[in-house]
C-alpha cells in the first residue's frame, strides 16, 4: 500500500470516530498553543525592547548619579557619592563636544509628580517635567509630531516655552492643536512649541509620553533653591569606537570630579545597548522557561494520544486480521496507525499555531503597548516538528502491537 493511500486510510479512520478525534487534537492544539503563545509573547516584547533602543543608537550612553540604597557592603556602609553639578555637567559636555566632536545633551528632572492645567482642564498629577537642551530628542529617541523642537534662542533666553508629550497634549487640548497655546504648571505660565509624537514604553506605562520639556536654565529657576540632579547623554560619532569612547568619556569625568586614582567612579556610565542586551538575556531564560512548560504541556498530551491509538487498535483488531489475509504485511500495519497518528498531531498542531499566535501577540501588546504583531516563523515550524514527533512517539508502540497481532487470531475477535 502506497504512502497516499495510508494517509486516506488515516483520514477515513479519522472521520469514522470524529468526536475522539477532535478531543485528541485539541489536548495537542492546547499544548500547542502554551508553547508557541508563550514564546510569541517573548519574541514581541523583545521585538518593542529592540525598536526602542535602536532610536536610540547602540553608541549612546549616559553619565549619570551614583545609585545608592544606602545599605552596608562587607559590615561596612557604602559611601555616598555627591551629585553631579550643573557646573560639571557643562563642563564635561563643553570639552567631549570640542574633543570628540560628539553629540551631547544635558537635562534634569525639574519635578516628577506636576499637575499641568489649561483653564479648567487639568492632568493627573504624574506628568514630568524635564529641563533639556535642543539635542535631548535626537539623543533620547524622540520626534516632533508637529510644531517645532527646543531652540538655542530658548536657552539662551530661559524662555518659558514647553514642548508636550502626546498624553499630555491630548489630556489638555483633545484634538485641537495646542502650538502657540498656553498652559500652567508649577506655578509658571508656558507657551507651548511643539508636540512629540508617541513614544509608548513597555508595560503599557506611557511615561515617555507623559512628559513636559523646558529649557534647561529655565527649569533651573523654576526649580529655585531645590538641588538638581543632571543627566548627561552622548553618542560616539562612530559605532566602532563605542569602547574608547565611553572610557574617554570616564576619564574625563574623573578628572572633572577630581576623583583620587586608584578609588572608585563618583559617577556611573551607562550603555543603551548594554541594557538592551541585559534585556536579551532575561528573554533568553523566559524562552527556555516557556519551551519546557510547552514540552510538559504536550508530554501530557502524547500520553493521551498513545491512549486513544491503543484503543483504536482494540477496537480494530477484526479489520486488522482482514487486512494481514488479504496480503498487508506488517511494515503497512505499523505505517497505517503511525500515519494516522501524525495526521491528528498535526490537525490539532495547526489549530494549536494559530491560537497561539494570536494569544502570544494579545500578551505581548498588553505588557508593551506599542508592541508590533509578531508571526514566530521559527517557532512556527519547530511546532510542526514537535507535532510530527509527538505523533511518531505516540503512535509507534500502538503501531507495532497492531503489526504483530496474529491474523487467524485477529480475525476470530467480536
Amino acid at each position: 500500500m502506497r504512502l497516499k493511500e495510508n494517509v486516506e486510510e488515516g483520514l477515513r479512520s479519522i472521520q469514522s470516530n470524529l468526536l475522539r478525534t477532535v478531543l485528541t487534537a485539541l489536548i495537542i492544539a492546547i499544548g500547542i498553543t502554551s508553547l508557541v503563545g508563550i514564546l510569541t509573547a517573548i519574541d514581541g516584547i523583545q521585538s518593542s525592547v529592540d525598536s526602542s533602543f535602536a532610536d536610540l543608537g547602540a553608541n549612546t550612553f549616559t553619565v549619570q548619579n551614583t545609585v545608592n540604597n544606602r545599605g552596608r557592603s562587607g559590615g561596612r556602609r557604602e559611601k555616598l557619592f555627591p551629585a553631579i553639578t550643573y557646573r560639571e555637567a557643562t563642563q564635561f559636555a563643553d570639552h567631549f563636544r570640542n574633543d570628540y566632536q560628539a553629540m551631547v545633551s544635558l537635562s534634569a528632572a525639574i519635578g516628577g509628580a506636576v499637575q499641568a492645567n489649561n483653564g479648567s482642564v487639568k492632568t493627573n498629577p504624574n506628568t514630568t517635567v524635564i529641563g533639556s537642551d535642543e539635542q535631548y530628542l535626537a539623543i533620547n529617541g524622540y520626534k516632533i509630531d508637529f510644531g517645532r523642537n527646543i531652540n538655542k534662542n530658548d536657552l539662551e533666553n530661559a524662555l518659558n516655552v514647553a514642548v508636550l508629550g502626546q498624553e499630555v497634549a491630548r489630556t489638555l487640548f483633545g484634538d485641537l492643536s495646542p502650538v502657540n497655546k498656553s498652559i500652567t504648571f508649577m506655578g509658571a505660565k508656558y507657551t507651548v512649541v511643539g508636540v512629540l509624537e508617541k513614544k509608548g514604553s513597555l508595560g503599557g506605562n506611557n511615561n515617555s509620553d507623559r512628559v513636559i520639556l523646558i529649557p534647561l536654565d529655565n527649569g533651573r529657576g523654576l526649580a529655585a533653591n531645590r538641588a538638581l540632579t543632571y543627566n548627561i547623554t552622548a553618542s560616539a560619532p562612530n559605532i566602532t569606537d563605542g569602547e574608547f569612547i565611553v572610557e574617554e568619556a570616564r576619564g574625563l569625568m574623573r578628572r572633572i570630579r577630581n576623583d583620587e586614582l586608584g578609588k572608585a567612579d563618583s559617577f556611573s556610565i551607562e550603555r543603551a545597548d548594554a541594557i538592551a542586551k541585559d534585556f536579551e538575556n532575561i528573554t533568553g531564560y523566559l524562552r527556555m522557561g516557556g519551551f519546557g512548560i510547552g514540552i510538559i504541556t504536550l508530554l501530557g498530551a502524547s500520553i493521551a494520544l498513545m491512549n486513544i491509538m491503543l484503543v483504536s487498535v482494540t477496537e480494530r483488531t477484526r479489520e486488522i486480521g482482514i487486512r494481514k489475509s488479504l496480503g498487508a504485511t506488517p511494515k503497512v500495519i505499523r505505517l497505517q496507525f503511525l500515519i494516522e497518528a501524525i495526521v491528528v498531531c498535526i490537525i490539532g498542531g495547526i489549530g494549536g499555531l494559530f491560537l497561539g499566535i494570536i494569544v502570544g501577540n494579545i500578551i505581548s501588546n498588553s505588557i508593551s503597548s506599542d508592541s508590533s504583531f509578531v508571526i514566530p516563523w521559527v517557532w512556527m515550524a519547530m511546532g510542526i516538528a514537535i507535532c510530527v514527533a509527538v505523533g511518531v512517539l505516540s503512535g509507534i508502540y500502538p503501531a507495532i502491537k497492531a503489526s504483530r497481532l496474529d491474523p487467524i487470531e485477529a480475525l476470530r475477535y467480536e
